[in-house]
């Protein structure tokens, strides 16, 4: 156990000195694996080159650049700014509506998207000038903004999911099919937060105009291609009409001919979609790889079988020893980036859950909520750098004031999700 322990304070040491994570993660693996064998680097070289060698060619690793390519065609195709419309269009006109709208449209649009970062950039640009224009309160807006956000990696498809889903050897399908309840009890608490804020401050989030009725129905016609773009790709998941990969093809292809038939996918947008996609898989693929090594060099320590050996020792109750590893990953969040934090602990944590009996795809969904909450936490959370780097004349400080009603909202609805493994099993459990 003490070699990890030490393995694990060089990788943290590595990463406050700006070493790239992956790399971190992969140098820390290698030394360790070959410290591990009495530094012998011949199985140590071996091992990162099977790592390396695997992760190239699984074939499963495909759905994370189908899904990050259909979440840049959804993008270009304006999509996100009907369901802004819509949502609108029904809550508007209530106190904090527009907000309400951003959180709702966020958890339609964050479903295709597949990312957090992309869907709080999206939401920015397009629900931030509205409630400027009627005078809400910056922290409002950007607190909403950024943690509707983070709903793109809970709404299946989820590259998050994917990932968990490949290291813990989980069923992918069912981990999106996990998400569904849970962001739906996710969307509506974002939804409880803003009126709170406005109940403690009316001013901060006027309501609009009443839509008349009709109006509202046009709008919600015009989210047809994305809802038809869900139900396909994502139902032909669910009924097993296809695996998760040929999904995201499929989910790849359909937006593109969206994209093509609204005239917003040019060759120059196309190219620019492919390398955006291409980048970003590239750099998912890059931490996978360090994330893959460090985890070979932990399992062959003795800290596994001792975590599980002092949880056997003192009789822990299996909630208490969940609640206690997220209590840890709510701390961890708001020092790390979430990606790295999830790739370097799971190694770690995931044996003690199977020790225990308990459900990978209700741990995998609460590991997702702990990123969420991740994502939006001072000092570190993406999201909020996100909205710092696209709306410069909101100060950093108002930023962190607006998102906290929205972190303590997600730890509640942590806590929920921990007393309740219904949320999250009854839709996988209808699967099977």
């Amino acid at each position: 156990m003490t070699e990890a322990l030490i393995g694990l304070a060089a990788m943290m040491l590595l990463s406050l000195i700006r070493i790239p994570i992956a790399l971190s993660m992969g140098a820390v693996g290698l030394v360790g694996y070959a410290y591990m064998r009495d530094w012998n680097w011949a199985p140590a070289f071996a091992m990162a080159q099977t790592q390396i060698y695997e992760t190239g060619r699984n074939y499963t690793l495909s759905v994370i650049p189908l899904f990050i390519l259909m979440g840049t065609f959804v993008a270009r195709a304006g999509m996100a700014e009907e369901l802004f419309r819509a949502a609108y269009a029904f809550v508007g006109h209530r106190r904090g509506g527009l907000a309400m709208a951003t959180v709702v449209a966020a958890a339609g649009f964050g479903g295709p998207c597949g990312s957090s970062i992309a869907t709080a950039a999206t939401m920015a640009k397009v629900a931030y000038p509205s409630m400027k224009k009627f005078g809400y309160a910056d922290y409002l807006s950007t607190g909403s903004i950024a943690a509707g956000g983070t709903l793109g990696i809970l709404i299946p498809p989820s590259t998050m999911m994917v990932i968990y889903g490949i290291i813990t050897q989980t069923n992918i399908a069912l981990l999106f099919a996990a998400g569904m309840l849970p962001g739906l009890l996710a969307t509506i608490l974002l939804c409880v937060a803003v009126q709170y804020m406005v109940w403690r401050d009316p001013k901060a989030g006027p309501p609009g105009e009443r839509t008349p009725w009709p109006e509202r129905w046009r709008a919600l016609r015009g989210t047809a291609a994305i809802t038809a773009l869900f139900v396909f790709s994502i139902g032909g998941i669910f009924v097993g009409l296809f695996t998760a990969t040929e999904g995201a093809g499929v989910g790849a292809f359909v937006s593109m001919v969206f994209a093509l038939w609204r005239r917003s996918l040019t060759w120059r947008t196309l190219y620019l979609s492919l390398v955006e996609a291409a980048r970003t898989t590239s750099m998912l693929f890059l931490i996978l790889i360090g994330a893959l090594m460090f985890g070979e060099f932990v399992n062959i320590t003795t800290m596994p079988a001792d975590l599980k050996t002092i949880v056997t020792r003192f009789e822990l109750h299996p909630f208490m020893v969940v609640a206690a590893i997220m209590t840890i990953y709510v701390v961890l969040g708001t020092a790390m980036e979430e990606l790295s934090m999830i790739l370097l602990t799971l190694p770690v944590f995931f044996p003690i859950i199977v020790h225990l009996g308990l459900d990978p795809v209700w741990f995998g969904i609460l590991i997702i909520c702990v990123v969420e909450i991740g994502l939006i936490s001072p000092p570190v959370g993406m999201n909020l750098f996100v909205l710092s780097t696209l709306i410069p004349e909101v100060p950093t400080r108002t930023v962190f004031r607006g998102v906290m009603p929205f972190v303590v909202i997600d730890c509640v609805r942590l806590a929920i999700l921990v007393a309740f493994p219904i949320i999250s099993t009854f839709v996988p459990n209808l699967m099977k």
